[in-house]
């Protein structure tokens, strides 16, 4: 099996997580952009944005033509289990070493 393409079709993390991801690594990367690196349609991740937006862990602000997504580092996990981790801690710990140096 190789460490690329796992056997089955779940993984740990959800798209919402990849999502808020994506946004950490380029606060205005393009849907269609995020979609291809998640795997997931263009409308899911305005789906999965639209919900962020709304329950407060995502911020968009016009740039241009484009849009600028702020996370709010700050709320915490919706999970009664995780309610005591932040989506930065979360972000943090995710972020591959390369990227770390850079913010």
């Amino acid at each position: 099996m190789s460490s690329s393409h796992p056997a089955s079709s779940w993984n740990f993390l959800t798209n919402h997580t990849h999502v808020l991801l994506c946004l950490e690594q380029d606060a205005s990367m393009r849907i269609r952009d995020i979609a291809a690196q998640v795997g997931i349609t263009e409308r899911a991740v305005q789906r999965i944005i639209a919900e962020l937006e709304k329950d407060g862990y995502l911020e968009r602000t016009r740039e241009g033509r484009r849009n600028e997504y702020t996370i709010s580092r700050n709320q915490r996990l919706r999970h009664p289990l995780e309610q005591d981790i932040h989506i930065g801690q979360l972000l943090d710990m995710l972020q591959h070493p390369e990227n770390k140096e850079t913010r």
